[in-house]
């Protein structure tokens, strides 16, 4: 990649890592309320577990846009995390945060369950 292709794509992720954090202001839907009607009370754990999973969602991409932006800095910009070869320039143009190339993606996406989290033995190979 060209040095004025990377000066793109880091303005593209800055971009959106300043989307991402400008709309962080969920914590305050977590706040529990005591409410006397059992139905209120559903209604608003509910609203909390969406808060929760949308604060979630937002922090592990603020993660993943920042990780992007210290790659292009540190060189290593476009290369797959886990085969070490070249992320294709389609799927970096598609997705300039990518950390994959899309068949180690495709690996890691098929070894998560269907509610998208790894299966017992991957979580305890990735923490040892």
């Amino acid at each position: 990649m060209t040095i004025i292709d990377l000066r793109t794509i880091q303005q593209t992720l800055e971009a959106q890592l300043k989307d991402a954090t400008a709309g962080r202001r969920l914590g305050d839907s977590i706040r529990i309320q005591q409410v006397a009607d059992p139905l209120d009370m559903t209604q608003e754990a509910a609203e909390r577990d969406i808060a929760v999973a949308l604060l979630d969602r937002g922090s592990v991409l603020v993660r993943r846009l920042r990780a992007a932006i210290d790659r292009i800095q540190d060189g290593s910009y476009g290369i797959c995390l886990h085969c070490e070869e070249e992320i294709t320039p389609k799927r970096l143009k598609a997705i300039p945060s990518a950390e994959l190339c899309i068949g180690c993606q495709e690996m890691a996406d098929h070894s998560r369950g269907p509610r998208g989290r790894m299966a017992d033995s991957e979580h305890w190979k990735e923490a040892a």
